[in-house]
C-alpha cells in the first residue's frame, strides 16, 4: 500500500534502494580507483591573498595514508573489535584515522575535542578504548585521567602535519600562539601521527569486516539524557550515505566540492559531510572551526563549494554577516540543515544570497543519523522536517497506548529502516526501551504528520513547558521570535516560577547594530500567539550556549535559572 508521502517524492528519487553489502571503507577504495588524482581532502586554515594555508591530498594519497595508519595500528596490537578513540577537529588526520581503524575492523569512538577531562574519562572508560588519536594541545588533559582508563596507545596529531613547506613553519607558529599545539615528546606508548605512518609503508593485513559489524560508537543522551554509545554498523552508515546520495539528485560525481565545516566527531557531520563526500568522489574542503563564518564564506568563494551541510546558526551567521556581499556564494547548490529547527525565513534569504536550495532535514544519532528531509527540488514546507528518506518508515504514535495516530494529531515519532542502530553498548535495557521488537526506533520527539505525509517536529518530550496547566511548545514561540526583524538567534525555555510552575522565557541575540526592549518583544509575541504562550521574561545576550555543531543548549539556560534560585 502506498504511503501518503510517496506522491511527493521527486521522480528521480527512488522509494526503495538495493544497498551493497560492503564495509564503509570500501567507499573510499572505490573512489580512489575511480578518481585517483582528484583532490580528496583540502584543509583550509586561512588565505593570504591568493595563497591558501592548508593541505591537499588526492584520493590516491588519502588511501595510501589510510593503509599506512591501519598497518601502524596493527603493529601496535589493535585488532578487530578494539576501540580507537578519535578526538580531533576536521583535519586530514580525522579522515585518515577513521577509515584506517575501520579497515582493521576496529570500532571508532568519536570524542568531542572540547570535552572536559571528566567527560573524556567517562566516555573512554565506558567504551573501553585502548588507543586514542588527539591534538597535541589536548595531551595534558588526557594525561590527567589516562591512569583511570584503558588507554595505552596515544597518537599525537598537529594541525600542521600535512601542511607543505614553506608554510608549515608559519602555521605551526600561528597555532602555537592560539594554544592549539604543544610539544609532546615521543615516549613509551606515545607516537607522532606522521612519523608513525612513515614508519609503516606496508599494506595492512586483510580483515574480514561484515556489514553487521560495529563501525562506530557515537555517544548520545538518547531519550533519557544519560550518555551512552549508539552502536552503528557498517551497513547502517553505508545505507544512510546512499540514501542521502539519492536524495541529492543533482550531484556531479567526481566534480562536486563538499564544504566540511560541520564537525566530523558529530554523526551528522560524519555522514552528511565526510562519508557522502568520499562516496561521490567529491573534493572535501575541511574547515576545522565552523564558527569562523567569514572563512566559511571564503572557502565557498575560492573553492566553489557546491554542497553545504550545516546547522541554522551557520546559515544565519552568513546571511547576517556584514561582509556577505564581498563573496561570490553562487556555487552553492544544495544545503541540508540539521541539529536544530530551521526557520523558513532563513531558508528563503539564504537562497536569495546564494541561489542554492536550503532545506531542513531531521535525524538522530541512533539512525546514523538522517531519516527525513524536505525535497531539494520539490516542495519544502515551513516548519516541516520533510519526508522520510527512501526505505524509511515513519509514524506518529500515542505516548501511552502506542496506538498509531492519524494525520494532524500529535504523538511520538517512531521510525524504522536499515540505518537504525544495532543498539546501545552494554545497555540492553536502554536498547529495549528505544527499539521495539519489530525494529521501530522511538525518537522521543513530539511530532505530527499532515495529510500529505510531511512531518513536523513539535519538540522533545522533555522540553515541553507547562505553565499554569498549559502545555507550551518552545519551537512554536521560537518561530515567532525569528519573524521579528531585529532577532538573529532565539531560544525559549521554561524557567521555574513559584506561582505558575514554569513561565516562558526568551533568550535573544539581536542582529548587529539593532536595539530592542523587553516590552517590544513581548508585545510582538502577544500579537502572534495565545497569551499563555507569549514570553513572560526576555533576556538579551551577546551569544547563546551551543554545542560544537551549533545546536542550542536549552538545558544550560534552564540550569542557570535554577542556580539563581538556589543562590
Amino acid at each position: 500500500m502506498e504511503k501518503p508521502w510517496q506522491a511527493f517524492y521527486e521522480p528521480t528519487v527512488p522509494r526503495t534502494i538495493t544497498y551493497p553489502r560492503i564495509p564503509l571503507y570500501q567507499m573510499l577504495e572505490d573512489s580512489a580507483r575511480q578518481y585517483p588524482d582528484q583532490t580528496a581532502v583540502k584543509l583550509v586554515l586561512r588565505y593570504l591573498g591568493p595563497v591558501m594555508l592548508g593541505a591537499d591530498l588526492t584520493y590516491r594519497q588519502l588511501l595510501d595514508q589510510v593503509n599506512r595508519f591501519a598497518a601502524a595500528l596493527h603493529a601496535l596490537g589493535v585488532r578487530k573489535g578494539d576501540r580507537v578513540a578519535l578526538m580531533l577537529p576536521n583535519l586530514p588526520q580525522m579522515v585518515i584515522a577513521f577509515y584506517g581503524a575501520l579497515k582493521l575492523g576496529a570500532i571508532v569512538v568519536n570524542t568531542n575535542p572540547t570535552y572536559t577531562a571528566r567527560e573524556i574519562e567517562q566516555q573512554f572508560a565506558d567504551a573501553g578504548a585502548e588507543t586514542v588519536v588527539l591534538l597535541s594541545s589536548l595531551y595534558d588533559k588526557l594525561r590527567s585521567i589516562q591512569g583511570r582508563t584503558a588507554i595505552k596507545h596515544v597518537i599525537i596529531a598537529d594541525v600542521a602535519d600535512y601542511v607543505p613547506m614553506p608554510w608549515k613553519a608559519l602555521v605551526k607558529s600561528s597555532v602555537r600562539k592560539q594554544g592549539q599545539m604543544a610539544d609532546v615528546p615521543e615516549a613509551a606508548g606515545v607516537y607522532h601521527f606522521r612519523k608513525l605512518l612513515d614508519a609503516h609503508p606496508e599494506a595492512p593485513p586483510h580483515v574480514n569486516v561484515a556489514g553487521d559489524d560495529v563501525a562506530l560508537f557515537q555517544y548520545t543522551g538518547g531519550t533519557t539524557g544519560v550518555p551512552k554509545a549508539a552502536m552503528l554498523t557498517h551497513t547502517n552508515m553505508v545505507v544512510n550515505t546512499i540514501q542521502l546520495r539519492q536524495w541529492l539528485r543533482d550531484i556531479k560525481e567526481g566534480r562536486d566540492c563538499m564544504l566540511g565545516a560541520i564537525p566530523f566527531f558529530h554523526v551528522y557531520g560524519m555522514t552528511v559531510g565526510m562519508s557522502l563526500a568520499i562516496y561521490i568522489g567529491a573534493r572535501l574542503a575541511l574547515v576545522p572551526n565552523p564558527r569562523q563564518i567569514e572563512l566559511v564564506m571564503q572557502v565557498i568563494h575560492k573553492e566553489r563549494a557546491s554542497i553545504f551541510p550545516g546547522v541554522p546558526t551557520m546559515y544565519i551567521g552568513i546571511i547576517n554577516h556584514p561582509r556577505v556581499k564581498d563573496y561570490d556564494l553562487k556555487s552553492v547548490g544544495a544545503c541540508i540543515s540539521g541539529a536544530a529547527p530551521l526557520p523558513m525565513d532563513v531558508q528563503i534569504r539564504f537562497g536569495e544570497i546564494t541561489g542554492g536550495r536550503l532545506v531542513e532535514g531531521y535525524g538522530l544519532t541512533e539512525a546514523a543519523p538522517v531519516t527525513h528531509c524536505n525535497p531539494i527540488a520539490g516542495e519544502r514546507r515551513a516548519g516541516s522536517i520533510g519526508l522520510p528518506l527512501p526505505d524509511v518508515e515513519a509514524k506518529i504514535v500515542d505516548y501511552e497506548t502506542f496506538a498509531d495516530k492519524p494525520a494532524g494529531q500529535e504523538g511520538e515519532l517512531w521510525v524504522r529502516g536499515p540505518q537504525v542502530m544495532k543498539g546501545y553498548w552494554q545497555r540492553d535495557d536502554e536498547t529495549a526501551r528505544a527499539v521495539t521488537a519489530d525494529g521501530w526506533l522511538r525518537t522521543g520527539d513530539i511530532a505530527r504528520m499532515d495529510a500529505d505525509g510531511y512531518f513536523y517536529i513539535v519538540d522533545r518530550l522533555k522540553d515541553i513547558i507547562i505553565a499554569s496547566g498549559f502545555n507550551i511548545v518552545p519551537r512554536e514561540v521560537e518561530e515567532v521570535l525569528f519573524e521579528h526583524p531585529k532577532v538573529q538567534e532565539a531560544v525559549v525555555a521554561g524557567v521555574p516560577d513559584a506561582r505558575r510552575g514554569e513561565v516562558v522565557k526568551a533568550y535573544i541575540v539581536l542582529k548587529p547594530g539593532e536595539a530592542a526592549t523587553v516590552d517590544e518583544i513581548i508585545a510582538f509575541c502577544k500579537e502572534r500567539l495565545a497569551p499563555y504562550k507569549a514570553p513572560k521574561q526576555v533576556e538579551f545576550r551577546s551569544e547563546l550556549p551551543k554545542t560544537m555543531v551549533g545546536k542550542f543548549l536549552r538545558r544550560v539556560l534552564v540550569e542557570e535559572e535554577r542556580s539563581k534560585l538556589r543562590g
